[in-house]
């Protein structure tokens, strides 16, 4: 497995993973999140390859100093193979190496299939976004009052 960053390129290859990937309301509200943040910092778009084919996908985001992991989305025919860690980790040295104040989980309801794997990667319950907590990459509201 390789984790690298997001390349134009690999735009058809992840749309085709969300589709896969992702229940249909899930990856519609992922898609237009993945075109924000490609336009605002595609660096936080992270790949994972496996015998060069796409088989996940994480998008991030920093909001007000606050690093977010917006969504993971790893293949159905790859998952339970550390291909979803290896995502995170690689998202986590993005997020240090621009020095963010914190980093925390997207809340919402498409996450919580995958809130087991990020609590044992040591993200908690207060690391995690209520779903009224709106990031910018998906709604318009800010981090500022959390």
């Amino acid at each position: 497995m390789r984790i690298r960053s997001f390349q134009l390129s690999d735009a058809n290859q992840v749309m085709e993973l969300l589709q896969v990937a992702l229940s249909e309301d899930c990856c519609e509200d992922t898609k237009r999140a993945f075109a924000r943040q490609l336009s605002w910092d595609s660096d936080l778009i992270v790949i994972a390859e496996v015998d060069e084919e796409i088989v996940g996908a994480l998008i991030g985001t920093i909001d007000n100093n606050v690093g977010c992991i917006y969504r993971t989305v790893v293949h159905p025919e790859y998952r339970h193979q550390g291909i979803a860690t290896g995502l995170v980790n690689g998202m986590e040295q993005r997020f240090k190496q621009r020095k963010v104040s914190k980093i925390v989980i997207a809340g919402d309801e498409h996450n919580k299939a995958i809130a087991p794997l990020y609590e044992t990667l040591g993200y908690g319950a207060s690391k995690f976004l209520e779903a009224f907590q709106k990031l910018s990459i998906a709604a318009v509201q800010s981090l500022s009052g959390s």
